[in-house]
């Protein structure tokens, strides 16, 4: 088992910067890799960024690209998601997710384990 807890959501507005972490603790020796999605009112959830534990390899959507920045550190156990750049249709709740396997990146179904998610709220 590996348990994932999210902090730094808040309110931001549009423009503005939040830095969001995930800290991973059980089982981390396990986890291959973390992502982050985010799902609002009504949407699916999607994928927004992944980055793998042991080469720090990292992928993004296109809609995040070149505004957020996914980074790891290993002896923490801690995954961090910085947003720049923030816009209202970023607007969310963000969950980190840790898959075991190195599955498609980008789909849920590809992960393991999920946090609770935290919520990010973008105003104009």
């Amino acid at each position: 088992q590996v348990q994932l807890v999210e902090s730094g959501g808040g309110w931001v507005q549009a423009g503005g910067s939040l830095r969001l972490s995930c800290a991973a603790s059980g089982r981390t020796v396990s986890s291959y890799g973390v992502g982050w999605f985010r799902q609002a009112p009504g949407k699916e959830r999607e994928f927004v960024a992944a980055i793998r534990w042991s080469s720090g390899s990292t992928y993004y959507a296109d809609s995040v690209k070149g505004r957020f920045t996914i980074s790891r550190d290993n002896a923490k156990n801690t995954v961090y998601l910085q947003m720049n750049s923030l816009k209202p249709e970023d607007t969310a709740v963000y969950y980190c997710a840790s898959r075991s396997q190195p599955r498609v990146y980008s789909l849920p179904r590809s992960y393991d384990y999920w946090g609770q998610g935290t919520q990010v709220t973008v105003s104009s």
